[in-house]
């Protein structure tokens, strides 16, 4: 049938009925069940679960599997048994720990402390698995009605406090002891074997599941910690005590093995840090504060130094540093230091080695510093103020006969033997090393590893010595001695170092200190100048077979020099007059004074193998000029030869003797021997050889004599007592009045830059003013006469 849009067909059945109802539905065969049935069903389930309990205690496999038995707990708690439940596993737990585990535990454990400490670690490992299962069952009540109960505790703190309280707290061992007691004792114990070395009786995983076990009970630190450090401690004592006699590197070396075994036991077995920092601190005092004396001993500490034991004087120093008393250690050290120095400078039969054994000593004394005492500031300075203690004590420099400083005249020849020789003239021992030319270059002594750079470098630790000298005169007269003697032969190694020496010690020193020192390379320059201009003024003339080189010193600048006289060959005196008269017709109203002592002459000489230059004195010279005059086999007498030559008896006997006995025998003496007698007679050696063209023959009578040296000392005291009488004029004229205290304090101020004044020395030059009439006193006071 069609029906039209909008119209209804009222004849066609339809579903829809909403004013029907709901229709009833039926359920066919449904099954009631009774209370009785649920009654029986948590009944079966509880004792069920309490089956378990007993099977878990028992180490057997539940008879129910843990999914019915999960479930059974879910439908206890729902049901509103949780507290109920919670109280039977808890009633349970404890029956099985007290009445079956502890007995156990008590009958197994053995008569020893480890013995019971194993035996309980065993049963608590059992234990732990058997909360695990019980965890496991149980867990619907762990997560729901213990986890937020107030007054219960989850299960698995429950089987901690249980087992603890069984173990620690009620348990007796065999003894009467607890049993927690002799656990804790057990632990000791290892750490007793572990100490002494006992290897068959420690148990490392033993102790290490000890520490975890009472960290887990909780109990660490009021029962284990306690004992350990009583017993550590007493331990130490012991340690320290029967070490106490031994040498120090010995008992340093037990020390340091010592602490670190502590230190890292307490790593490797999950001791505490605040047990680690007590049980070291507790070392610490036995070891090193209350063993102090034996640490700090200045016989063992020179001891260690003296045999180079860096490892051993790193281990002293840190030590030390562990109880903040590594600055006690500068006693000894500053000890040492003036003991060796003075040492050192007393040596009379080394007098020539001494300032490389001072640099030595320094060196390694740096070095103990950089790789042993951790840089530490405190000591380098305690360094620099025991090398100038020693360096300036008088007591040193009496040993000498002098009243001026030994090290000062020593640092001069010194560096006068790095300039005159270079490189060659340094010991290997103070060549510096990668470490220490780092070091330096950083500090700006050299750029590079070049020659120029070390011998530098060798030049500024020699000025390191001299910057400790309170008196710098002596340094400075034989400095001037030697660098006038350097210029005057040529016998410097390299101009660009004499001159960098001379900038040094003017940055030192200041500008009067080296006014003189620059005078004489003026002079030099000067007198190539006037060289220069002489032979030009000779002409074709010049050409001669002697060249002769002059050098024009002002006397002001350089040392005094004796006049020695002597007979100079025609030729030589021939040439020496005319550059008088060049000279003196260039600049009138001067006077030449010759100092012959100081020439030196490049000689040709024939012999049977060949021809050969060689470098000799001026007065070497005029001997060897004096065979041309004779035959082939002839010889000449000393006598002969001192009629020739004019020189004295002294000088003479040093030349022949380097000409006839050193090394090079370009004469021979006869007879034989070492020294020149006024009956002996020389030849030339015609069959003289060497492989070099030119030949440096030693020149005996530039060597410093006793007598020189002594005459320079006494020259210096001379000029430090007119400084001393013109410091007193200057203090006087500026003040008009001072007590004699206050003056002798103002001159010893004053005049220590060049050199220390004794107190009797100021009041003799106080004495002399007052008689010159500079001052005059006036009770205990000087007053200055305008």
């Amino acid at each position: 049938m069609i029906s039209r849009p909008g119209v209804v067909d009222l004849t066609r059945p339809s579903n829809f009925q909403p004013h029907t109802g709901a229709k009833r539905l039926v359920i066919k065969n449904l099954r009631t069940t009774s209370r009785k049935d649920i009654d029986e069903y948590y009944e079966r389930t509880w004792a069920d679960l309490d089956a378990a309990l007993t099977s878990n205690f028992n180490r057997e496999q539940p008879a129910t599997p843990l999914e019915v038995l999960c479930r059974g707990v879910e439908a206890i708690c729902r049901r509103g048994r949780a507290e109920q439940l919670a109280t039977h596993v808890k009633e349970r737990s404890k029956a099985y720990l007290e009445k079956q585990l502890r007995p156990m535990i008590e009958k197994e454990a053995g008569s020893s402390n480890v013995d019971t400490l194993r035996t309980v670690y065993k049963y608590w490992t059992i234990w732990n698995e058997q909360s695990i299962i019980m965890r496991s069952i149980f867990c619907y009540l762990d997560r729901s009605y213990l986890l937020t109960s107030k007054d219960s505790l989850q299960l698995e703190d429950l089987g901690i406090a249980q087992f603890r309280h069984t173990v620690f707290q009620k348990s007796k061992a065999k003894g009467g002891k607890s049993l927690g007691s002799q656990v804790v004792a057990g632990m000791c114990d290892l750490v007793e074997y572990d100490r002494t070395g006992q290897e068959d009786l420690f148990d490392a995983s033993l102790l290490r599941d000890s520490i975890a076990m009472l960290h887990i009970f909780g109990i660490y630190g009021k029962s284990f910690e306690p004992l350990f450090l009583d017993l550590s401690n007493e331990y130490f004592e012991n340690f320290a005590r029967e070490r106490a006699n031994s040498s120090m590197k010995d008992y340093i070396t037990s020390c340091d093995k010592l602490l670190d075994r502590e230190g890292l036991r307490c790593d490797t077995y999950n001791f505490d840090s605040t047990t680690k920092r007590s049980l070291l601190d507790k070392a610490y005092y036995s070891l090193i504060e209350q063993r102090s004396d034996v640490l700090l001993n200045a016989e063992g500490l020179s001891k260690l130094i003296d045999n180079g034991m860096m490892s051993s004087l790193k281990a002293l120093y840190g030590l030390l540093s562990l109880s903040k008393i590594q600055e006690k250690l500068k006693t000894p050290w500053e000890s040492y230091i003036k003991n060796e120095g003075s040492r050192i400078v007393r040596d009379k039969e080394r007098g020539e080695d001494m300032v490389i054994r001072l640099l030595e000593l320094k060196r390694s004394l740096e070095l103990i510093i950089r790789d042993a005492f951790d840089k530490d500031e405190a000591f380098t300075y305690t360094l620099r103020e025991a090398f100038s203690s020693f360096i300036n004590d008088r007591k040193n420099t009496a040993a000498w006969g002098t009243s001026n400083s030994k090290v000062g005249e020593m640092i001069a020849k010194y560096i006068d033997a790095l300039l005159r020789g270079g490189l060659k003239a340094v010991p290997r021992s103070l060549v510096f090393d990668a470490k220490d030319r780092d070091a330096a270059e950083k500090q700006g002594q050299g750029s590079t590893g070049d020659e120029d750079a070390e011998l530098d470098r060798q030049l500024e630790q020699g000025l390191e010595l001299f910057r400790f000298i309170e008196g710098k005169d002596v340094f400075e007269a034989f400095y001037k001695k030697d660098l006038a003697r350097r210029l005057l032969m040529a016998r410097s190694a390299s101009q660009d170092a004499e001159r960098n020496m001379l900038a040094k010690l003017k940055a030192e020193c200041g500008f009067s200190f080296t006014h003189n020192l620059e005078q004489m390379f003026k002079d030099q320059e000067l007198a190539r100048d006037e060289m220069a201009a002489y032979k030009q003024s000779l002409g074709s003339s010049s050409k001669t077979g002697v060249d002769l080189q002059v050098s024009v010193l002002s006397s002001a600048a350089w040392p005094t020099y004796p006049d020695i006289e002597v007979k100079l060959p025609d030729e030589v005196a021939k040439h020496i007059e005319r550059y008088d008269r060049h000279y003196k017709h260039k600049h009138s109203g001067r006077k030449l004074s010759w100092k012959h002592a100081l020439a030196h002459s490049v000689v040709r000489a024939q012999f049977n193998k060949g021809t050969r230059e060689l470098v000799v004195s001026g007065f070497q010279a005029i001997v060897l000029v004096l065979f041309n005059n004779i035959p082939a086999d002839g010889n000449l007498s000393y006598t002969d030869i001192s009629a020739a030559t004019g020189l004295v008896d002294a000088e003479l006997q040093r030349t022949l003797q380097s000409l006839a006995c050193a090394k090079f025998r370009v004469l021979t003496k006869h007879p034989k021997g070492r020294d020149v007698n006024a009956t002996d007679t020389f030849t030339v050696n015609a069959n003289f050889w060497d492989p070099k063209f030119r030949i440096k023959i030693n020149q005996i009578q530039l060597k410093e004599t006793k007598e020189e040296n002594q005459e320079t000392h006494e020259r210096v005291y001379q000029d430090r007592q007119y400084e001393t009488q013109a410091a007193i004029v200057r203090i006087m004229k500026s003040r008009k009045s001072m007590t004699h205290q206050n003056l002798v304090a103002e001159v010893i101020n004053a005049t220590k830059g060049r050199g220390m004044v004794e107190l009797g020395e100021i009041k003799k030059n106080i004495e002399k003013l007052i008689e010159k009439e500079y001052i005059e006193r006036e009770g205990s006071s000087y007053v200055y006469l305008a």
